[in-house]
């Protein structure tokens, strides 16, 4: 009785590790959000485990068999379409309940956006803020933004392809001096990475005819920003 929380590749499959295709295989059953997607790793590893759907449509019904199975003693792996379940995704709710219900929670890491954006990054200094996908609602996803540019640290965002434009002109309101490093299909045939400040990728991107992919933006720490002392710190 153990739910795995597997990682997948972000884009090429040649990243899923041995440890992961072992454990794919030896579970009764995979929670993913998107069946077909997984499928494909299954095929390409000639797994044959059973799949269920898990999302954030159906999270809390689907949840509650998937722990059914696990006091069952039954083993499950839950897996995102892509990189680390947990992380801007419906995988930390199941991990949660199992947690509560004492059900050994294993994690097998690997591939994650926030991680590759980092590593090709440049050895960034300070803390880093991840906020993954803002709110769609403009008020909201504004506010946020807004506060999570004040803290100055560096910032890993996601973004889809319709909403890239928005992001970016956000940004060029917010934080038109703060460099941006932009990855697009990261690890993917495509793989694309682009750096400059706001402007200049609203404008080469804006240039384009179309716009595909998934996208991850770090926005890159704000050096001017002055750190407050601890009121408690004497100096000495």
């Amino acid at each position: 009785m153990s739910l795995y929380v597997v990682a997948t590749p972000i884009g090429n499959l040649e990243d899923l590790s041995r440890r992961a295709v072992r454990v794919l295989g030896e579970v009764d059953r995979i929670a993913c959000e998107d069946t077909r997607q997984t499928a494909k790793i299954l095929h390409a590893f000639g797994l044959k485990t059973p799949l269920s759907s898990f999302h954030s449509h159906n999270m809390k019904k689907a949840a509650a068999a998937l722990l059914g199975e696990l006091e069952g003693g039954r083993s499950v792996a839950v897996v995102t379409d892509g990189g680390t379940p947990g992380i801007s995704d419906p995988g930390g709710y199941l991990v949660s309940l199992a947690r509560e219900r004492g059900v050994p929670v294993i994690p097998v890491p690997g591939a994650s956006a926030l991680s590759t954006i980092l590593s090709v990054a440049g050895s960034p200094t300070g803390p880093v803020s991840f906020a993954g996908f803002l709110s769609i609602k403009s008020g909201r996803r504004r506010r946020s933004l807004e506060a999570l540019l004040r803290r100055g640290d560096g910032l890993v965002l996601f973004e889809s392809p319709h909403r890239i434009l928005k992001l970016l002109g956000e940004l060029c309101e917010l934080a038109p001096e703060r460099k941006l490093l932009v990855g697009r299909e990261m690890t993917k045939m495509h793989e694309e990475y682009l750096e400059g400040f706001p402007g200049d990728l609203l404008t080469e991107l804006s240039a384009r005819s179309t716009i595909r992919g998934e996208f991850t933006i770090y926005v890159r720490e704000d050096k001017t920003v002055k750190l407050i002392r601890d009121p408690d710190d004497t100096g000495k």
